[in-house]
């Protein structure tokens, strides 16, 4: 147990059984480091593993009752190694990220559904069908649109929000949107010039904050989230829309993104950081044509 790795295997294996793509995740290795260092845990006979489908498994290794006691006090100097440890609670973060991804197991049947929608003409069905449904099943809001650009998002949820605060940092967005909104007779919706990391909205005054696709444009993507916190009443909510982490560096040039995404334990950290609880994130779509974006889905509440 003198290697740090090997501590921060025991103790999630401690808390979950997990294979080795998932430990993979978590500890942000590759897979022949995650390997070796079970094959060493597994000869020490601390870890054992066993056959799912295509997957192994490990688990700590059980022991006797006699010798219940001795395990126990074992494992909690690991604990008290593992406190010492800065990576400790990213692992518990990234933990709740694959027990996540594991609950929603089902998702992958509905996702091979929604790969053949739209491939297929079946006449009156479209995605804008299916969002403005589902927006209308709404309860009325007042719902801030961080990051707004024209302000596309925002006069979809105004049509049945209580209101609409449209933000963005560039005055010819606002201007256009704000032109747009006149003539579609929106009087819910206003548009407002400020920055994502301190938006001109009162404290406590919305009952949604959304980002969509709009994080990754800010300098500070953790101050824009406190930011959010500070404006949504309590037991209000938050919504990110954004591209998950990937390399494609040529995004800054064309997109003028700032940060190339965030990865789900990344955005998890940083909402909690900025005050919210129960956070969810999910993968929700992968692009077919390269660079294969991906979006995630995050989602959490103001106590």
């Amino acid at each position: 147990m003198a290697d740090p790795t090997r501590v921060r295997m025991v103790l999630l294996l401690r808390e979950e059984e997990l294979s080795v793509a998932e430990l993979q995740e978590i500890l942000a290795m590759p897979q022949s480091n995650i390997s070796a260092q079970l094959a060493k845990l597994k000869s020490g006979g601390l870890v054992m593993d066993r056959r799912s489908g295509k997957n192994k498994l490990y688990s700590l290794m059980p022991v006797e009752k006699r010798a219940a006691d001795a395990r126990e006090e074992f494992l909690n100097v690991v604990e008290l190694a593992g406190a010492e440890m800065p990576e400790r609670k990213r692992d518990q973060t990234a933990l709740k990220v694959v027990r996540r991804k594991r609950a929603n197991v089902a998702q992958a049947y509905f996702d091979a559904l929604a790969g053949k929608f739209g491939r297929h003409y079946i006449p009156g069905r479209s995605w804008k069908g299916l969002a403005e449904t589902l927006i209308h099943l709404l309860p009325p809001m007042v719902i801030a649109d961080l990051g707004a650009g024209e302000g596309t998002l925002s006069q979809l949820l105004a049509q049945h929000a209580e209101k609409v605060i449209a933000v963005d940092n560039a005055p010819n967005m606002v201007a256009y949107g704000a032109d747009l909104a006149r003539q579609h007779g929106f009087t819910n919706l206003e548009f407002r010039l400020g920055d994502l990391e301190e938006p001109p909205i009162d404290d406590s005054t919305v009952d949604l904050a959304l980002f969509s696709q709009a994080l990754h444009h800010a300098g500070q993507p953790e101050r824009a989230l406190k930011a959010a916190y500070r404006i949504v009443k309590p037991g209000g909510r938050l919504v990110v829309l954004d591209l998950l982490k990937h390399n494609f560096e040529k995004a800054r040039e064309l997109y003028a993104d700032v940060w190339l995404g965030f990865s789900e334990v990344d955005l998890q950290e940083m909402i909690e950081s900025a005050g919210f609880k129960n956070v969810e994130t999910k993968v929700v779509h992968r692009e077919q044509n390269s660079p294969h974006f991906q979006t995630v889905l995050a989602l959490a509440e103001k106590a």
